[in-house]
């Protein structure tokens, strides 16, 4: 696409409903499908070996459409990765409200944990790859720290049940608690990502041996 050349909407397509919605509901409904489709290509290839025309070249987007609804290539992976973890941060909240006993939560705690490690492993490593990033640039950072807070909390749920079911206090701060937390998951995803079949399994272990850690009576 031409620098230069100045960049205009797309012309509306006279048989969407989405041309009914208000402008900056349309906007946000645009952005966010580009999102999801740009989301295989950045966890496939990472932040630093894409470019917005690839992109679009692996979307139903054109390159102009893609630029249009994002300045640059900071912005839109920014945008992906808080579309996606955004959804991440309340994946354990409906074992938080309905799981009756330790023993339920942990084993569907764990069940889950393990599954999003492999289900999801490309998406966690361009969150890791983004929040990497925002060490040497700084228009990566207020997303990456906020991004971080949401995690942060949803750990902080998980583990508050958890003592809540096992009749013990959370014997550290939250910031501490989620640091453990993903440490052991990052260092899972290495392995898994590398090829390691029983990188979920050993997950699962490492945070059985966690948890005690983190509870005093």
């Amino acid at each position: 696409m031409d620098a230069t050349a100045p960049v205009t909407e797309p012309a509306e397509d006279p048989g969407d409903d989405s041309a009914l919605r208000r402008p900056v509901d349309k906007h946000d409904a645009r952005r966010t499908a580009l999102a999801e489709s740009a989301l295989k290509t950045l966890g496939e290839r990472g932040f630093a070996k894409t470019s917005l025309r690839e992109i679009a070249q692996n979307s139903e987007f054109s390159h102009g459409v893609v630029h249009y609804y994002f300045r640059n290539k900071s912005e839109l992976i920014t945008y992906c990765v808080r579309y996606y973890k955004t959804r991440c941060a309340t994946r354990y909240d409906d074992i938080v409200e309905t799981a009756t006993s330790a023993a339920e939560f942990r084993t569907r705690f764990l069940e889950r944990l393990s599954g999003t490690l492999i289900q999801d492993a490309q998406m966690h490593r361009l969150w890791y790859d983004v929040r990497s990033q925002a060490l040497f640039d700084d228009t990566l950072r207020t997303d990456s720290r906020d991004i971080d807070t949401l995690l942060e909390a949803m750990i902080w749920r998980v583990l508050g049940r958890f003592a809540e079911l096992v009749g013990q206090q959370v014997n550290a701060e939250p910031s501490v608690a989620y640091a453990a937390f993903d440490g052991l998951f990052q260092r899972a995803l290495l392995a898994q990502v590398s090829g390691d079949a029983d990188a979920g399994e050993r997950l699962e272990r490492d945070v059985v041996a966690l948890l005690p850690l983190l509870l005093v009576e």
